[in-house]
C-alpha cells in the first residue's frame, strides 16, 4: 500500500494545535504529512486560517516526517518569494519537502485587489511562475516579462537538490496539463470512474513514471450519526464543482451558498462511517491507481480520537 500520510488542515484548527495534531499523527504511525496554504477559511464555521509557510518550519522541526504544501503562486505569492520559501525548507529539511502549485482560489487571492483572472489566463499564468520558480531552484539569474514580471532575481540559500514540485489537480483536463511540467500529482478523493479518468490523464499527459497523491476526505466518529453530523457542519461548504468553488470570494458566500446542502449530500464528497473497517476498505481500494502516498483529512475540527482510532485500527490494515 503507498504511504499514509495526515492532511493537517489550517482552516480548522489553530496552528498551535495543528502542531499538537501533527506530531501525534507521526506518533500514532503516520507516515508523511501535508496541508494547503490558505489565508481564509471555506467557511465562518471552520474559523481557522494560519500561515502555512510559517507553520511548516515548526511542523519539519518538531517531527520526522516528510512534508508537502499545495500553493498558488502569482498573485498572493510573487513567484521569486515562493520559491524562496521552498527553497529554504528545502535547504533546511532535506529530502523531507515537496510542494504541489495550483492555480489558485479566489478565496485567498482576492485579497491583493487585483482582478481575479479567467481560468485560462490562471493556467497560463501558472505555468509562467513554474518555469520563473524552476530555474530560480536551479540557481540562475531569472529576468521575465509575461503574466507575472521578475527583474533579476537570484536565489542565495539553495538545497543541494531542489525538491519535488508537483501540480495540484481535481479534473482529467488539468490534469493532463500537469503531467507536461509536475514531479508528481496531488489530487482528492472523488467516485473511483472520475478518480481514474483524473489519473489517467496525468499519465498520458507525462506523468507515466510520476508519482500521484490523493488527499481523502472522510469523516468518523464512534456512532453513525455523529460522524454525519461533522461531516455536514464542517465540510458543506466544500461539495460545489469547482467552477464556482474557485470564485467565491468570502467564507461567508461558500455558507451561503451551502445553506440548502443536506446532510447525506456532503456524503459524495467525504468518507462517511462510522465502522473502521469500511474506512480501511475504502482505502484499500485507491490502490487501483497505484497511489505513491494517500493522506487522510478528518473533516472534523476534534483531531485526536480520529488519529488515535486510525493509528490502531486502520493503519495496520494497510
Amino acid at each position: 500500500m503507498a504511504v499514509i500520510g495526515y492532511h493537517a488542515s489550517h482552516e480548522q484548527l489553530a496552528p498551535s494545535a495543528l502542531l499538537d495534531a501533527v506530531r501525534a499523527a507521526e506518533a500514532a504511525g503516520f507516515q508523511a504529512a501535508m496541508c494547503s496554504d490558505h489565508f481564509a477559511p471555506w467557511s465562518v464555521r471552520q474559523g481557522h486560517s494560519g500561515h502555512a509557510w510559517a507553520w511548516l518550519g515548526a511542523a519539519l522541526a518538531g517531527t520526522s516526517l516528510p512534508f508537502g504544501v499545495v500553493s498558488a503562486p502569482g498573485q498572493r505569492y510573487h513567484p521569486a518569494v515562493a520559491a524562496q520559501a521552498i527553497a529554504t525548507l528545502a535547504e533546511m529539511f532535506p529530502g523531507r519537502f515537496w510542494a504541489a502549485l495550483g492555480s489558485g482560489e479566489a478565496v485567498n487571492e482576492h485579497i491583493t485587489g487585483d482582478p481575479w483572472p479567467t481560468k485560462a489566463a490562471r493556467d497560463a499564468r501558472l505555468l509562467e511562475c513554474v518555469a520563473v520558480m524552476r530555474a530560480l531552484l536551479r540557481g540562475d539569474v531569472v529576468d521575465h516579462d509575461g503574466l507575472v514580471r521578475v527583474d533579476r532575481a537570484r536565489l542565495w540559500s539553495l538545497p543541494a537538490q531542489p525538491p519535488p514540485l508537483f501540480g495540484a489537480a481535481v479534473s482529467a483536463a488539468t490534469a493532463r496539463v500537469v503531467g507536461e511540467w509536475a514531479d508528481g500529482l496531488i489530487t482528492i478523493n472523488q467516485p473511483m470512474a472520475r478518480l481514474r479518468e483524473v489519473v489517467a490523464a496525468f499519465r498520458e499527459g507525462g506523468g507515466r513514471a510520476k508519482p500521484v497523491y490523493v488527499q481523502v476526505h472522510l469523516s468518523w466518529a464512534p456512532d453513525e450519526a455523529t460522524a454525519l453530523a461533522i461531516a455536514h457542519d464542517q465540510w458543506r461548504s466544500n461539495v460545489f464543482a469547482s467552477n464556482l468553488a474557485w470564485e467565491l470570494e468570502l467564507p461567508e458566500q461558500f455558507d451561503a451558498a451551502a445553506t440548502f446542502v443536506r446532510p447525506d449530500d456532503v456524503r459524495e464528497s467525504v468518507l462517511v462511517s462510522a465502522d473502521l473497517a469500511q474506512h480501511a476498505a475504502w482505502l484499500a481500494q485507491l490502490q487501483e491507481v497505484e497511489p505513491a502516498g494517500v493522506f487522510l483529512h478528518h473533516v472534523g475540527q476534534e483531531q485526536e480520537r480520529f488519529i488515535e482510532a486510525f493509528g490502531d485500527k486502520v493503519l495496520p490494515q494497510l
